[in-house]
């Protein structure tokens, strides 16, 4: 079933569209991701301008990782007082970005930036998250719990402003979380992201968070931090599709409650591995696709500018 979507200028399909809001809510709940980092490529490969696509799937994700932090809290897994911090932060972080988004813009080169923050990132973290994770799983046949039964003291314990994080049991520097906080919304304004696989692996490796709460801490911060991007980039940039948006909120909403129930099925190794894996394959799709020549080499558009 064909749809046009007003703001991106395109024909879809609906169901394909349903389908792909799902599978990016499962994943959200599973991982505690925001799930940006495969949805914003999938509507490029479906021919939805970059632009669209990065403000609209803020919005989509939003609504996904909420749903996420519901099926969390029953499980009394969400550090609150964590989240506040990293939002803080996330929130000037999402100003700044949605500037730089602009900026870019406005010089036409906006496609040719989002794809190559895209393949930097997914690139350097999912590579390091897996193998990390594989060495993780080769520790824990050895022994029990090697992740979190040890915590090291490092340059985090010696800055000042520290706090204590009942739910996390840490007390440590409140400028961590704020600066992760910072660098996550620039990521989110910019990539149309909720962040989540570089959040986590610094909840998890530099402020020290047990994995029980770093998903639904994740999804936590996310959720503000997308909902205030759809905002700046909707009223700045103009480039936010309603009616996509609305699509993909109606099966992320369902997909995210799935996948928060795997979760607890699932080992934390086994959830970082799995997220590394996903990482790479789309950061190998988008780097293949700036390599491969295009079909059309030129195009034909229309200006309004006299």
């Amino acid at each position: 079933m064909q749809i046009f979507l007003p703001i991106a200028d395109v024909p879809v399909d609906l169901f394909v569209l349903l389908i792909l809001g799902a599978a990016v809510g499962f994943l959200s709940g599973v991982f505690g991701i925001g799930g940006g980092f495969l949805m914003t490529p999938l509507l490029i490969f479906l021919g939805i301008p970059a632009a669209v696509a990065v403000a609209t799937e803020a919005n989509q994700i939003a609504a996904s990782s909420f749903s996420g932090v519901l099926a969390h809290l029953k499980r009394r897994a969400v550090d609150f007082k964590m989240g506040n911090i990293l939002v803080v932060g996330g929130l000037l972080g999402s100003a700044v970005g949605v500037e730089v988004f602009r900026i870019v813009k406005s010089y036409g080169q906006i496609d040719l930036f989002v794809s190559l923050c895209y393949i930097l990132f997914l690139g350097s973290i999912g590579t390091l998250m897996f193998l990390e994770s594989l060495s993780t799983i080769q520790r824990s046949r050895k022994s029990v719990n090697t992740f979190n039964h040890k915590k090291k003291h490092n340059w985090i314990h010696g800055l000042p402003f520290k706090t204590r994080f009942k739910s996390s049991n840490l007390y440590i520097s409140a400028i961590p979380p704020v600066v992760i906080g910072f660098i996550i919304g620039i990521l989110a304004s910019i990539m149309g992201v909720g962040g989540g696989f570089i959040l986590i692996p610094a909840m998890i490796y530099i402020l020290g968070m047990p994995t029980k709460v770093v998903i639904g801490t994740s999804l936590y911060q996310i959720t503000f931090i997308t909902a205030f991007t759809t905002f700046m980039h909707a009223t700045q940039n103009k480039t936010v599709d309603l009616l996509l948006a609305l699509i993909l909120i109606v099966g992320g909403v369902l997909g995210a409650q799935l996948g928060a129930r795997v979760t607890v099925k699932l080992k934390a190794e086994e959830i970082r591995i799995l997220l590394a894996i996903i990482v790479l394959l789309v950061c190998l799709k988008l780097a293949l696709d700036l390599m491969m020549t295009p079909n059309d080499l030129f195009s034909i558009t229309y200006s309004n500018e006299s």
